[in-house]
């Protein structure tokens, strides 16, 4: 059934859901310029951009923002090399209770966070291991991987192994059979995969409460100005700027992938 031809109930029920999806996120834009500094309240007494300029004085701001973004740099650089490796392995090999691990690769992203928290907290303490970014790319990572993985299992099931075959008898290597021939036909996903894992890095909170000790991610920091606020704008303007840098990556990976999903559903 095309959208143009739905029954106007049906329309007016998707837009409900929007409206009661997006309403939220629409606040946070509007009270990052409200003039009431301790309260909400609405309609909002009045509007400044002051609380733009007083977010970027903030040092304990850009520490986080700092911590943040090298923290998902990190654990998506990392989720890039395992995620893809465990899919080409997975895709390509024939070995006894490969559907087993497959499962295990993708157990970190079905279980609820606190767990998975809960779990490398404890382990870090039986390791007396002491908290420091790299727990907290360790975290990251258990997750990032996943994202990583399922993007890149799927585009080497779709790519023929003729092509790699036919590589092979013309003389290339593994190595240039890979960079011209593999590389090509799942950079895309890999891409997509990446900035997925980017930005749900960015924006973890569970995982990090449990991995970061006395360090505060950009989200952390977010959390800790609801519980104890100074000034409450301020936590509106990092939590636009927490959208935008998530949703930024979220759009341009189906953008990559959506010619992937046109044909395949085309074939069907």
């Amino acid at each position: 059934m095309r959208f143009d031809r739905a029954p106007w109930a049906l329309k007016c029920a998707a837009a409900a859901g929007l409206v009661f999806l997006l309403a939220p996120i629409a606040l946070i834009f509007v009270y990052a310029f409200t003039t009431e500094e301790k309260s909400f309240q609405w309609p909002p007494p009045g509007f400044t951009t002051k609380w733009i300029g007083v977010t970027m004085g903030r040092a304990d701001v850009w520490q986080a923002l700092g911590l943040s973004l090298k923290v998902a740099a990190i654990s998506t650089g990392i989720a890039m090399v395992l995620g893809t490796l465990t899919a080409a392995a997975v895709s390509r090999a024939r070995f006894f209770g490969r559907e087993t691990i497959s499962l295990l690769v993708i157990l970190p992203i079905a279980l609820p966070g606190i767990i998975t928290g809960i779990s490398l907290r404890s382990a870090f303490s039986l390791l007396d291991i002491p908290f420091s970014t790299w727990t907290i790319v360790l975290g990251h990572a258990t997750f990032c991987i996943v994202v990583v993985y399922n993007n890149a299992v799927a585009r080497f099931r779709r790519t023929s192994a003729a092509l790699i075959d036919a590589a092979m008898d013309l003389g290339a290597d593994g190595v240039q059979t890979f960079r011209l021939v593999i590389l090509p036909n799942i950079a895309t996903a890999l891409l997509a995969g990446g900035m997925l894992a980017f930005a749900l890095s960015f924006d973890e909170v569970i995982v990090t409460t449990f991995t970061a000790g006395n360090q505060a991610t950009l989200p952390i920091w977010m959390l800790q100005e609801l519980i104890r606020p100074r000034e409450r704008p301020v936590t509106n303007v990092v939590a636009m700027a927490v959208v935008l840098v998530t949703v930024l990556p979220i759009l341009a990976a189906w953008w990559l992938t959506r010619d992937g999903q046109h044909s395949e559903g085309s074939e069907k």
